[in-house]
């Protein structure tokens, strides 16, 4: 979302979703000066509500899905995201995926926020959800932060199918800003020894290593043990 179109959700939307939905926000002292990735878990659509309350009037992208639509309906959601500032993503293409991360390591170097939600998906029971490794692999390309934010009530106001309830029982729990610096280290390590054989292939597929997934593992199982934290 373009620094003006956030400006504004700031003045207009930002007080009418606090008085409709939220009850209580925790750790706002903890979000860093952008940029910055913000993880959170994924329960309901109202979540994107949610993240970006917390992000205006800052600018800030999501990457969210376009190959579920069809017809109309796909160009009406590709104007609604170019509007935003939606990263689109085809998640049946490789080399869509390959232009997301782009992007998004894009998005970062330029100072802004990038949303993401590590589970790669809604969760249908509410309960955080095994994670996938787009936010670990953008971390370790840009070394800028991850913020954890916990979102509690959304999907109690309206889950996957179902119907939108307003309430203000909204929880939003932010924790503080990860680094995995050990991780960082290891990557880089393995990076200069693979790049330093004579036998080595090209960085991307050093990167497909079975010991660069390792660390993409260990930073997203810490990251969803920190949203599983933030939801108890």
């Amino acid at each position: 979302m373009n620094k003006l179109l956030s400006f504004f959700c700031k003045i207009f939307l930002k007080p009418i979703v606090h008085r409709l939905l939220i009850k209580e926000v925790r750790g706002l002292e903890n979000i860093p000066k952008a940029p910055f990735i913000l993880v959170s878990n994924h329960t309901s659509y109202l979540d994107i509500i949610i993240n970006g309350y917390l992000c205006v009037p800052d600018k800030f992208h999501f990457i969210g899905q376009i190959d579920s639509w069809k017809g109309i309906a796909k160009l009406f959601i590709r104007a609604f995201y170019f509007i935003c500032g939606v990263i689109p993503l085809d998640r049946k293409n490789d080399l869509s995926r390959e232009e997301v991360l782009k992007r998004a390591i894009g998005v970062l170097k330029k100072g802004n926020i990038l949303i993401l939600y590590p589970e790669g998906r809604r969760s249908v029971n509410g309960q955080v959800q095994e994670g996938r490794f787009g936010a670990a692999r953008i971390f370790l390309k840009t070394k800028v932060p991850i913020i954890a934010a916990g979102i509690k009530g959304t999907f109690e106001l309206m889950p996957p199918k179902g119907k939108l309830k307003i309430k203000r029982v909204v929880r939003v729990n932010i924790g503080k800003p990860l680094f995995f610096e050990e991780e960082l280290a290891l990557a880089k390590n393995l990076i200069e020894e693979q790049s330093s054989s004579p036998t080595s292939a090209k960085t991307s597929a050093d990167e497909d290593s079975e010991e660069y997934q390792e660390i993409l593992e260990k930073i997203t199982d810490k990251t969803i043990e920190e949203l599983k934290k933030l939801t108890a």
